[in-house]
């Protein structure tokens, strides 16, 4: 059986949001589409769980405009906006069954105060209306594949089982958005990255709007169609997640984006547009508009390749990752910047008895950041001179 959803665009227009005269959120703007699974990712304190907070109506915000649909929600309490809110407690009644768990928000909503009370509430409820809340929590447990676990109470579930008794709690509402703070943080390694297959899928399913707040870039990488990078209250890019790792806006995505993290590598940009790092050339050139800036030369790990040319590194240890090999190393130049190198196990390593790497760059893959930390121009390739 499958859960049947009503999904809902989310509009985000300039919130701002000051806690004791520090700016938390500096006017973001974010359109999220109906049935789009999107992520607000970033460093603690850069503000995205404060605007989740904003969106479910839990905080106000000091400016700006929260639109679900076509109903401006910005004053309205968080029990008229009909969003779903997960969190990363789970925030499960200990005393009530999974059945009980999932089906409080219903019967909160379907039941009058009379008919929620224990024992005497079968009584006075209404058995057309206990049917129906009967019958969407068994659809919701379906759904999350719970069905089995429903006369449990939560003190005999698993962290991920938890986890899906939260989220069907949430689901048996039939909101028109999900909003998730940081729900799989509690899991460890293995379950976590079984959660995230499960989310995902999830999401497939139903086609419901998630907007899904996380520290952990895998997660939303993984996961989302599109992610809201954050730092400092801004918004440093929102994309895909190809976009931000194939073309980070700035330093502060590239050096968050990807693992391992992103080499960066000063270097200069001569009157000719050539591009220079510790006195070599790097067979790469910028425009020549750029010429006589210091900026930064950003390259993935799996952009680095063995070269007759290039920057000569000292390699300090190596780490085999399955069909993958990391090679940590030191630059011969400066022995201070390390850089880390991503090979096939199965490629050979070229470096001499001594240890010593030359690498090259693969010019349509780096990414050239000014002194402000903006994108420039890309590089192009240039022939060296022997």
């Amino acid at each position: 059986m499958e859960f049947r959803m009503t999904r809902q665009s989310l509009d985000i227009k300039g919130i701002g949001k000051s806690f004791g005269g520090d700016d938390v959120l500096k006017g973001i703007d974010i359109s999220v589409r109906a049935g789009e699974f999107i992520s607000l990712v970033g460093m603690s304190g850069c503000g995205k769980s404060t605007l989740l907070r904003i969106i479910a109506g839990l905080e106000r915000p000091d400016r700006g405009q929260i639109m679900i649909g076509e109903t401006d929600v910005t004053g309205m309490d968080p029990s008229d906006r009909n969003l779903a809110m997960v969190f990363q407690s789970y925030a499960l009644y200990p005393h009530m069954t999974v059945r009980d768990n999932i089906a409080t928000p219903l019967r909160m909503r379907k039941l009058s105060l009379s008919a929620r009370m224990p024992l005497v509430g079968r009584l006075t409820a209404s058995a057309e209306a206990l049917k129906d809340i009967d019958a969407s929590v068994i659809e919701a447990a379906e759904t999350l594949q719970i069905a089995h676990l429903l006369d449990r109470k939560p003190a005999q579930l698993s962290g991920g089982q938890r986890q899906r008794v939260a989220l069907a709690r949430a689901l048996v509402r039939s909101p028109a958005a999900f909003l998730m703070d940081e729900p799989l943080s509690n899991l460890d390694a293995k379950l976590r990255a079984h959660m995230r297959d499960e989310l995902a899928n999830l999401h497939r399913r139903l086609g419901a709007t998630f907007v899904y707040v996380t520290h952990d870039q895998v997660e939303a990488m993984t996961m989302s169609n599109r992610i809201a990078l954050m730092s400092e209250g801004r918004i440093e890019q929102l994309g895909t997640p190809s976009d931000l790792y194939q073309r980070p806006a700035n330093l502060t995505v590239a050096r968050f984006i990807g693992s391992p993290a992103i080499n960066l590598i000063p270097v200069e940009i001569a009157s000719n547009g050539a591009i220079g790092a510790y006195g070599r050339d790097l067979g790469i050139a910028a425009a020549r508009s750029q010429a006589g800036q210091v900026a930064t030369l950003g390259i993935r790990a799996e952009d680095l390749v063995p070269a007759s040319h290039g920057l000569q590194m000292q390699i300090e240890r190596i780490e085999m990752h399955g069909a993958d090999r990391y090679v940590h190393a030191s630059l011969i130049a400066d022995a201070s910047h390390q850089v880390t190198i991503r090979l096939a196990a199965s490629e050979a390593l070229p470096a001499g008895d001594d240890g010593i790497l030359t690498v090259g760059f693969r010019a349509d893959r780096t990414h050239l950041f000014a002194a402000d930390g903006q994108r420039m121009a890309d590089p192009s390739r240039r022939e060296l001179v022997a």
